[in-house]
């Protein structure tokens, strides 16, 4: 990295407001960000393992399962997470423990009770529809799988709580390292002694680790919270925190269709093995953007910053060096995965091999996803929600197509030529809304242009 480089970051952290909450913001992302890469590499060694030990067939039965729960699990949340995270910071700062306690309160029953009533509805489609359609194969693991649904909506929830009150490692930790560890280490005793592992038995182990940790963390949590807080008489508003939660809903679910329907469609159509051996290309692919969720982690909250106080010229210099630094490791992942899709994909057994041309497919996607830059967050954090929710919506419905057309002619690579399409569309189109309504080019091509970069 350049040294002018550093001393322009340095430039740009100096021209931020509330130096407190800065060393707090660093604190807490160097946390999210050590945890992210440490999650990272467990579960994806999860992945791994689970592929070797049950095969194509089981894994890709597995892994479309726990998508289908989280895609619902989402849903059952009612985007509450999202208000959690709004609204406690908030009511902390006006002291107001009453309203933050009911909010607790009120968001964690309303996504138990959520959560379990789409179970059930889940479970009667899935008995009614089940039984004359190719997922019949599929209707146990299915029926014992959309049980997780309350506990992932729970597991999002709590996750966000914790991050309201700036308990980043308790926020993380248990989802990104705690549950792939134990899931391992389990698997692995279960095959040690069985010599087998099958779908059932993994979403079965996966739903009383989800239990364990959600007890764990719920008690650290309460724990962690301050007496005034728990002591409170609870005080509720529903639709307040309704009104918010929604819209969140919406491009949350938007964001997860665009990137979820590529498996559920594989599933429909071509059956689990060939997700099995999709998910390999798919969660291998995912290497190439990593450092765009780390780094926007930490510059999510200072791009509010420098929109705030109208500096665009300071914000187009942060975008500028955030775009260098996420495109070049970006850029040697891409390349290496090309040399090196083989000997990867092989990790996972012999028959995953196959997926090359998926994998090459998406990482493309991944790099120009990297290389347009930090767009969603910008939109976001700039009060532009509503015109991101919009691209999202017609991205997940493009996207929607063409896996019909694709995945019928072309098998898994025509899903990962559609889902790549999809990726790179809602990317320049979000990247001409950050030109047009910020007055910013946060794109790696605007990047390299000197005269952005002084």
């Amino acid at each position: 990295m350049k040294l002018w480089h550093l001393i322009q970051l340095e430039t740009l952290w100096q021209k931020l407001q509330h130096p407190d909450l800065i060393a707090t913001l660093i604190r807490g992302a160097s946390a999210a960000l050590l945890i992210q890469t440490a999650g990272a590499g467990i579960n994806y060694g999860m992945q791994i393992g689970l592929a070797r030990w049950m095969g194509a067939a089981e894994y890709g039965t597995y892994d479309y399962v726990m998508t289908l729960s989280t895609i619902l699990a989402l849903l059952a949340g009612l985007g509450l997470s999202g208000a959690v995270l709004r609204f406690v910071p908030e009511y902390t700062v006006k002291q107001d423990w009453s309203r933050l306690r009911g909010l607790l309160l009120t968001s964690w029953w309303q996504t138990a009770i959520a959560g379990l009533i789409t179970a059930a509805i889940a479970i009667v489609i899935i008995g009614v529809v089940g039984r004359s359609t190719s997922l019949n194969s599929l209707r146990s693991s299915l029926l014992l799988g959309v049980w997780l649904i309350p506990l992932l909506a729970l597991l999002k929830l709590q996750l966000e709580m914790s991050r309201s009150i700036r308990q980043i490692v308790l926020a993380y930790f248990p989802s990104l390292v705690m549950f792939p560890l134990l899931l391992t280490g389990t698997a692995f005793g279960w095959v040690y002694t069985q010599q087998s592992l099958t779908s059932i038995t993994a979403i079965v182990i996966s739903g009383f680790i989800l239990v364990f940790i959600l007890i764990g963390q719920q008690w650290f949590f309460q724990r962690a919270l301050l007496p005034s807080i728990r002591s409170s008489p609870p005080s509720f508003g529903l639709k307040q925190w309704l009104l918010v939660s929604l819209p969140l809903l919406f491009i949350d679910g938007s964001f997860i269709v665009l990137n979820q329907t590529d498996t559920l469609m594989i599933g429909a159509l071509l059956g689990t093995k060939a997700v099995g051996i999709y998910g390999a290309a798919f969660k291998t692919a995912t290497w190439v953007s990593f450092i765009l969720a780390s780094i926007n982690a930490i510059a999510a909250p200072m791009f509010s910053t420098l929109y705030a106080q109208g500096d665009r010229h300071t914000l187009q210099q942060l975008v500028s060096i955030i775009a260098r630094w996420m495109f070049y490791p970006a850029f040697i992942v891409t390349i290496s995965l090309f040399v090196f899709s083989d000997p990867l994909l092989s990790l996972f057994g012999s028959e995953f091999v196959v997926a090359k041309w998926s994998l090459l497919a998406l990482s493309l996607g991944q790099l120009v996803n990297v290389g347009a830059g930090s767009v969603g967050y910008l939109l976001m954090m700039t009060g532009h929600q509503n015109q991101c929710a919009f691209v999202f919506a017609c991205s997940a419905l493009i996207n929607v197509s063409l896996n019909l057309i694709g995945i019928p002619i072309l098998g898994t690579f025509g899903a990962a030529v559609a889902t790549a399409l999809s990726m790179i569309l809602w990317n320049v189109w979000l990247n001409r809304l950050v030109v047009k309504y910020l007055g910013i080019n946060p794109s790696i091509v605007a990047a390299l242009r000197p005269n952005l970069t002084p």
